[in-house]
């Protein structure tokens, strides 16, 4: 089977992640801005961040075989510094329109303050005048309140539902998810948010539509494998395969090729890999001999 990660910060992997990942089945992920495990304390640092998503590790992911794609965003946690929340708010427009830019996010709430809330409606805002998807985080603690908070205002600026992916979910969250007509996305995360058992039972008992599976993997305990992982267990709990594909593949793809970012033929296409190529005069293979796929015959 081949899978979509639409949920994973791999600048903080490393290149045996992105082997194990393609070698799984990972055809194609999406990277969204993420908080670096300590705060920022300059405009500048998100700058340099935002390239990065759209570059180096753009670059990185292709050299293994994976379409990288990625969502911009200024994350909740940081928004709480409001100084520098809006010197990183006027910075969103510059980056989010870029090519490979599939969503504004990961964005929503952390602590649940006004700060957040502020933040949050901006960034909304922006992704409904330009016609984006949103990717919305919801909070550790009080996840049901932020969800449907999270919900009221987009609906408040106008954002259509189609366009909202709100991931973090949990079995007292899926309902009203789904309800609101929105995607409902989980990370299947080790010991915290989801399990692979826990994700099958939600499929099991309500279907595969517009629910979407994802890793969140990071700079923490996480698992870049877990959509495969899980993948194998709903089938072994005799989910079908139409279904697990649904939640793998099909409905992250259906979500975010809304942005009209995701080329469809290149992902069905057996991707050709040439290890020599660069990015700004750099390789990924440190000294290593370079993988060459040869040509693709024609016809």
């Amino acid at each position: 089977m081949r899978f979509f990660d639409p949920h994973i910060h791999l600048s903080a992997r490393t290149t045996d992640d992105y082997e194990h990942m393609a070698a799984a089945g990972v055809r194609a992920v999406i990277e969204p801005a993420f908080w670096l495990g300590q705060p920022r304390t300059t405009a500048g640092s998100f700058v340099d961040y935002f390239a990065s998503l759209i570059g180096w590790e753009r670059f990185r992911a292709s050299q293994f075989g994976i379409s990288h794609y990625c969502a911009i965003g200024l994350n909740a946690k940081e928004a709480n510094n409001e100084g520098l929340a809006r010197e990183v708010l006027e910075l969103v427009p510059r980056f989010a329109l870029k090519e490979g830019v599939v969503a504004v996010g990961e964005i929503g709430f952390d602590e649940m303050t006004k700060a957040e809330e502020y933040a949050l409606r901006e960034q909304i805002a922006f992704a409904h005048a330009n016609d984006m998807v949103v990717m919305i985080h919801s909070p550790h603690r009080d996840k049901k309140r932020g969800i449907e908070r999270s919900i009221d205002i987009a609906r408040e600026v106008g954002l259509a539902m189609e366009k909202l992916v709100i991931d973090h979910n949990n079995e007292e969250t899926v309902r009203g998810a789904l309800d609101s007509g929105a995607w409902v996305a989980f990370t299947i995360y080790p010991h915290t948010k989801m399990g692979s058992d826990r994700m099958a039972a939600v499929v099991e008992k309500y279907g595969a539509e517009r629910i979407i599976v994802d890793s969140s993997a990071d700079w923490g305990v996480s698992d870049p494998l877990a959509v495969p992982r899980t993948a194998r267990v709903m089938l072994e709990r005799g989910i079908s395969p139409a279904d697990v594909e649904r939640v793998t593949w099909t409905n992250a793809l259906d979500a975010y090729a809304q942005s009209g970012q995701i080329d469809l033929a290149e992902l069905e296409a057996k991707p050709r890999i040439d290890q020599r190529e660069l990015f700004s005069d750099n390789s990924v293979l440190r000294g290593q001999s370079p993988r060459i796929d040869a040509p693709v015959p024609n016809g």
